[in-house]
């Protein structure tokens, strides 16, 4: 039985080319860019070993945050140290962040014309079937045991009827499953790559300056309460309890943003997460549209384009840099942490109440897309039909996501120029 072949090394230079040009071609949400990066990286180029991936991804999905990002930064860290992470992480989202910005802009400016309208409307539903698509698959996964479905219907709840914070739910979740698995044998330790003395609190020191300095200018030029310093702690904050990807946090965003402040619509965000599936990079850079929107929506002393920019990227600072710290602060107890049996049964907890939490979404997108003006206003069926046929097209054929959304934005233009719409 021949052996696989040993990993290769590459250059520093091959290496940022790689991850330079991986950004621009990283569609699919995160299963499809994980399944990019170990095909490119494992299968084509052997960098890593299979091993190696499998580690690295297991750690990565116990982190807050979007793990193909962070997945990609651990590989990069792996390869090339911290100059390898950090051009591995912002070439994989570079192009999103620049490309978002576009799309936001002329959606702000031009969203509300007949012909983007239409492109919207097939857009939305698209979403529509890719939440319904998201919250059955990670339901299939999640939802093995009593409680973890107890979990989940106990999360919907608290967070659909009592308005209970989702930092809340994500803690009280991860701290059930920790429970459940008290009495679990600690596993045997196997030496692995250690850090260097000081090198955690270095990195610790250099993440936090990162994020102060932005808000300490915003502080200094806008005042401490206006809306960029508020929006940047809200999002650093929900930075650091995504769990579950961005379905999930869209819907704790979109609470707060949305029902409890006002500063965007929720035909505001349906569109924006919309506008987040057609981009490159991970699903939750539409925390920077909503971040733009807020800006636009609510300028201020500023002119609202530049209110909007400013905000898309505090918002994308906040949301991203923490990613990058979590990896550079664990990749080296890699190996001890995924092999932690607690850790493990708290992260399978919240993933399951994650399930309730990506239900409240589905439930507001429904009302967006099919009811949006409410029962009173009767069930928009066009969208609705339009949703059952592209969860179809995901579920039965192996069309890729792009191909999937081109249908969708072309079915809702021709629906809406017939007035079918």
């Amino acid at each position: 039985m021949s052996q696989p072949p040993a990993p290769s090394q590459p250059s520093f230079a091959e290496a940022a080319r790689f991850w330079l040009r991986l950004g621009f071609v990283s569609f699919g949400g995160p299963a499809g860019q994980i399944a990019i990066l170990h095909r490119e990286v494992v299968e084509r180029r052997r960098w890593l070993g299979e091993r190696e991936f499998t580690d690295a991804l297991n750690f990565c999905m116990l982190l807050p945050g979007p793990e193909a990002l962070q997945l990609a930064i651990y590989l990069g860290w792996r390869l090339h140290g911290i100059r390898g992470g950090l051009v591995a992480g912002l070439g994989f989202i570079g192009p999103a962040v620049v490309l978002l910005l576009g799309l936001s802009w002329l959606y702000a400016r031009f969203g509300s014309l007949p012909a983007a309208t239409g492109l919207l409307l097939g857009l939305k539903a698209a979403v529509l079937a890719l939440v319904l698509q998201a919250l059955v698959r990670i339901g299939r996964r999640a939802l093995g045991s009593r409680l973890h479905v107890a979990l989940a219907i106990a999360a919907f709840v608290a967070l659909e009827w009592l308005r209970v914070p989702f930092p809340a739910i994500v803690l009280a979740a991860g701290l059930v499953g920790l429970a459940s698995a008290w009495r679990a044998p600690r596993p045997q330790r196997h030496a692995g790559p250690a850090a260097r003395a000081g090198a955690p609190l270095k990195v610790l020191a250099v993440g936090f300056a990162l994020w102060l300095a932005p808000l300490l200018a915003v502080a200094a030029t806008l005042g401490p309460q206006s809306l960029w310093g508020r929006l940047y702690l809200f999002f650093t904050q929900a930075a650091l309890v995504t769990f579950g990807g961005a379905y999930a946090v869209l819907g704790y965003v979109t609470q707060h943003l949305v029902q409890e402040l006002g500063w965007l619509t929720a035909q505001q965000s349906v569109a924006g997460l919309a506008l987040a599936e057609t981009t490159p990079g991970p699903l939750v850079i539409v925390l920077q549209f909503m971040g733009f929107m807020a800006g636009w929506n609510q300028p201020g002393p500023l002119a609202p384009e530049a209110a909007a920019v400013l905000a898309a990227l505090l918002a994308s600072w906040a949301t991203f840099l923490p990613s990058f710290v979590f990896i550079f602060l664990g990749a080296p107890y890699l190996e001890r942490v995924t092999r932690e049996p607690r850790i493990a049964a708290a992260l399978a907890a919240i993933t399951a109440a994650v399930v309730g939490i990506i239900a409240t979404l589905g439930l507001l997108l429904a009302r967006v897309v099919v009811l949006p003006e409410g029962f009173e206003g009767g069930v928009r069926w066009t969208p609705l039909l339009l949703a059952a046929g592209l969860w179809l097209l995901l579920e039965r054929s192996r069309l890729e996501l792009h191909w999937v959304l081109l249908v969708a934005a072309l079915s809702g233009l021709g629906l809406h120029a017939a007035g079918l719409a």
